[in-house]
């Protein structure tokens, strides 16, 4: 078998990162696994679509089971959710007149909207780099905390990730933003890649939780019913607060480790390479912060539901971008630059709420809680929560929002059943979504870290994961165990 040309290689998977976000390259053997158990769903569906109606419990079976294994596999999500669609509507016998009107109704659907909310978000982060609001708020979170001591610097990364990507809501394009501003910083400290790659991992991690408008948080409010601060207070907070914590006694450890292995940058990497930031970026800043804790806080009081997001993060855009005086024409192009580049999470989440409402015609629900309804009332609150919170980390990669929601729907009503509290709920969304973004296993956050940061030793990035896992999860029990 010839080899693929290595630039060929390169510029295929170039194309599919910037075109589709959850483009995964697998091996050709994987592929052709992923492709004949998608083809065996889709035909399973077919046949079973003759015998069966609703309510029925293979609406989860053959569907949502399908959708679980693909995923794992490392199927495109894109693929594997219009696979699982179809499987569904074979499922349901739906005629193209009910399937055209099942993707009407889904536009307007929570998980749609949580993906527009993610796209919309893509597009303040590009607002953001052009006017230098990114850059000087790294800077001058760096500058606060201190930079005469491996320690003060160690926290100023960390908590410059945690700002950034808490303020974007998203904690890829938010470290691309960061990791050319901070390595520099970082390599003149001293610091070696691995123990980079673990500030701005542990940060951005940290930042992803407590993000109040992610897609994956917005659909944990709305999933819980709760407001923002509660959810800061009781739910979020102690994470990030965790993380950072164990992250200053992680990060010495790992850049002891990795001295031995001399994991240092180069002369080359060392120089700083920044570009000055716009005169206006202090301005365009202070404008993006206020108005962003402005909308944080009306959002709060006036308990503004999941919608709300589709009118802040235009304002965000449009403030900052005058702020940093950017011409109308220019605001709106540069909006659109970065939205473009998630457009296909637009398309996913859409895709997936028709998957959703189309597994709800079939009522497997029904069946379930008439057959276990009885048993799992009698079961107790707090093992219920804290199995649900693990089944997550089984879920489905890369879409913590639509699994917040899916989960939310097969285990929601059971959970009010047994009269767990809305925050305990949502402590239970919420390690089910992101419990696996600090492992067990290596994921597309760890490793997008890593990269950024030039690090190679994945080991150096995992071995701390584990251990904020852990501590975590002592915690989250703790916390189960008051509130249940």
């Amino acid at each position: 078998m010839s080899a693929i040309p290595k630039p060929n290689t390169e510029k295929k998977v170039a194309e599919g990162d910037e075109h589709n976000a959850y483009h995964v390259e697998v091996s050709p053997g994987r592929r052709r696994l992923v492709n004949l158990l998608a083809l065996a769903g889709i035909l399973a569906s077919l046949v079973a679509g003759f015998f069966v109606e609703a309510p029925t419990v293979w609406g989860l079976i053959i569907p949502i089971a399908m959708y679980f294994v693909l995923t794992l596999l490392g199927m495109d999500l894109l693929v594997a959710t219009i696979a699982v669609l179809l499987s569904a509507v074979l499922l349901a016998q739906s005629t193209p007149v009910e399937v055209g009107n099942l993707l009407g109704t889904a536009t307007a659907d929570l998980v749609t909207i949580i993906g527009f909310i993610i796209v919309l978000g893509a597009g303040v982060g590009e607002i953001l780099r052009r006017t230098g609001v990114a850059d000087t708020i790294v800077r001058s979170t760096i500058r606060v905390v201190g930079e005469n001591s491996p320690w003060r610097m160690q926290l100023g990364i960390m908590l410059a990730c945690l700002i950034l990507v808490a303020s974007l809501g998203t904690l890829a394009g938010a470290l691309a933003i960061a990791a050319p501003i901070l390595i520099p910083v970082a390599a003149r400290i001293g610091f070696t890649r691995s123990a980079t790659a673990l500030m701005m991992f542990i940060g951005g991690a940290a930042g992803l939780a407590v993000a109040p408008f992610a897609g994956s948080n917005v659909a944990i409010l709305e999933a819980a019913d709760i407001d923002y601060l509660t959810y800061l207070r009781t739910v979020a907070g102690p994470l990030a607060i965790l993380s950072v914590v164990l992250g200053m006694a992680l990060i010495p450890w790992i850049q002891r480790r990795s001295k031995r292995e001399n994991d240092f940058y180069t002369a080359e990497e060392t120089a700083s390479g920044d570009e000055a930031s716009p005169r206006t970026a202090k301005q365009a800043t202070a404008v993006f912060l206020v108005l962003l804790i402005a909308l944080v806080v009306y959002a709060t009081w006036t308990k503004a539901g999941t919608n709300f997001p589709l009118l802040a993060l235009p304002l965000l855009a449009v403030a900052t971008g005058f702020a940093g005086r950017m011409k109308v024409a220019e605001l709106v192009s540069t909006f659109f630059k970065g939205a473009s580049k998630l457009l296909s999470m637009l398309v996913l989440f859409w895709l997936l709420a028709a998957v959703f409402l189309a597994v709800d015609a079939l009522k497997p629900y029904d069946v379930i809680m008439s057959t276990y309804g009885e048993s799992l009332g009698h079961m107790s609150a707090l093992p219920f929560a804290i199995v649900i919170a693990l089944l997550g980390w089984v879920g489905v990669p890369g879409a913590t929002a639509a699994q917040v929601v899916l989960l939310d729907k097969v285990f929601g009503g059971v959970a009010a059943t047994l009269g767990i509290a809305a925050p305990a709920w949502a402590i239970v969304l919420l390690w089910a979504s992101k419990g696996d973004t600090y492992g067990p296993m290596p994921n597309a956050n760890m490793v997008g870290a890593m990269g950024l940061a030039r690090s190679t030793n994945l080991r150096n990035l995992l071995l701390p994961s584990w251990v904020i896992i852990g501590g975590a999860c002592v915690m989250y029990v703790i916390l189960l165990v008051i509130l249940t």
